[in-house]
């Protein structure tokens, strides 16, 4: 089981930490009574996407024995407005792959599986949540000799 501790610190301050000790601020902005010291809970919701999935494709592109020097995913929400809870509807996902001979069929395959089968963050978002995936495959530039 999975436990993880959250503590108030102030106004909309709260202080998380999980059994090993990792630790996070979260706040809200100003507009809603916070300091913006913090991230903001929903905001987790697409770290933890991110960091899932792309642990998934890291795993995936070594298995089938990528040259990659570099993973960056650019991750944009956008909630509902006009309904609460105010939960991202769309959600849109850049991954961008920097490597030595990456195969981009090799990054489609192991976005693929990520979002199918491996990424637990991504199962549990119910059918209400749209995930758009595209990636760019960037070849490094080796260093002059």
């Amino acid at each position: 089981m999975d436990t993880v501790n959250v503590r108030w610190n102030g106004k909309r301050r709260f202080v998380g930490w999980d059994k090993a000790g990792h630790g996070m601020v979260m706040d809200a902005t100003a507009h809603y009574g916070g300091d913006g010291s913090g991230v903001r809970p929903l905001e987790l919701v697409l770290y933890g996407l991110a960091g899932c999935t792309a642990m998934d494709v890291i795993s995936i592109l070594e298995k089938k024995r990528q040259t990659v020097l570099d993973l960056e995913l650019v991750v944009n929400g956008t909630q509902r407005v006009d309904e609460h809870p105010k939960i991202y509807e769309h959600i849109e996902i850049e991954y961008v792959v920097t490597g030595i001979g990456v195969k981009p069929e090799a990054v489609a395959r192991a976005i693929e599986l990520s979002e199918e089968k491996y990424c637990s963050v991504r199962g549990m978002f119910g059918p209400q949540v749209e995930v758009v995936t595209s990636f760019r495959v960037v070849e490094a530039e080796l260093p002059c000799e």
